[in-house]
């Protein structure tokens, strides 16, 4: 009952934040080469400002931790002239040496990121005293605001959420990006900052999208919006307009989906996969960048499959 008359509240008393929407998780597409591939960031940020939803680059999603200061400002370069205006460009900072991370910040800003999304560096355990002041430190650096992004599967620390609330008052963190995959900490978060009008929360558990809506999340970040943007932006409209029932429609059908590119695969291998949907959908090449590799033949086959159908009832 109180998941209700949170929900009754949400939706009398708050509007949406500055940052919200759908934010996808951009893949990074590169060449044979292993370069940017300018014209294919081109391509899918197009279909992005197309639907009306923003991307985030050299997230997880996007290999992050394998772009290079030099790749990354040439992404977001190629993507900030592709959209225009028209999205928000966020940009991903992930490291673990701190003044490298200050450096790639000041350039990515420079090169046309709206927004600096971070994690942890993780290569030692943190206090919740080094967190603190790691996003203080950041924040007080950056000149565009700073968004929290906490994703244990990869950083194997989870922000707590007392140290979130007392970074949600800093006067350049807007917002926060959490895709711990974690009911119970997503239900808390969302009562400490569901009246917030200056703190937005973003689910990153793609699969909880509809609850994180219905709880009054400012948005969603979905890897499938890769190559299906209209449905994620379709899925986040029938949220907060109330409309619980289309919007669980569109969550369970696009968990089926998500399946093509992740069902017995590893989290780097299912990038691969989602590479080669990308390129039926013609939007990138399958190419990786190392340590990650492309996937084997049988593998390419049975998403290639599996995928055919979805893209030719949504594209």
């Amino acid at each position: 009952m109180w998941k209700k008359n949170l929900y009754l509240t949400i939706k009398t008393m708050k509007k949406l934040n500055k940052y919200h929407g759908v934010v996808v998780p951009m893949v990074t597409p590169v060449t044979k080469d292993g370069d940017i591939d300018v014209k294919a960031v081109e391509r899918i940020i197009d279909n992005f400002a197309k639907h009306g939803v923003s991307a985030l680059l050299m997230g997880t999603t996007g290999e992050g931790h394998s772009v290079s200061a030099e790749q990354g400002v040439k992404m977001i370069e190629a993507a900030a002239k592709a959209a225009a205006g028209r999205i928000v460009i966020y940009t991903g900072l992930a490291g673990n040496c701190v003044s490298e991370q200050m450096d790639a910040a000041k350039r990515f800003i420079a090169a046309g990121a709206d927004v600096i999304a971070a994690t942890l560096p993780c290569y030692y355990a943190l206090t919740p005293e080094q967190m603190l002041k790691y996003y203080t430190d950041l924040a007080d650096a950056l000149t565009v605001p700073l968004m929290l992004y906490n994703i244990t599967i990869t950083t194997h620390m989870s922000i707590p959420l007392d140290v979130i609330e007392k970074l949600s008052h800093h006067p350049n963190i807007v917002g926060l990006k959490d895709s711990e995959n974690n009911l119970e900490r997503m239900e808390k978060a969302l009562r400490l900052f569901a009246d917030r009008d200056d703190f937005a929360y973003f689910c990153g558990c793609a699969a909880n999208s509809a609850k994180a809506l219905a709880l009054g999340a400012d948005g969603i970040v979905p890897s499938v919006g890769n190559y299906l943007p209209k449905m994620y932006a379709d899925l986040f409209e029938a949220g907060v307009a109330g409309d619980a029932a289309k919007a669980e429609d569109l969550q369970q059908e696009t968990i089926e989906i998500g399946k093509i590119n992740t069902d017995g695969l590893t989290l780097g291998q299912s990038l691969a996969g989602l590479k080669v949907i990308m390129k039926m959908a013609g939007l990138c090449e399958t190419h990786m960048l190392p340590p990650l590799t492309e996937l084997d033949d049988d593998t390419v086959k049975r998403i290639q499959e599996q995928a055919k159908p979805v893209l030719n009832n949504n594209l």
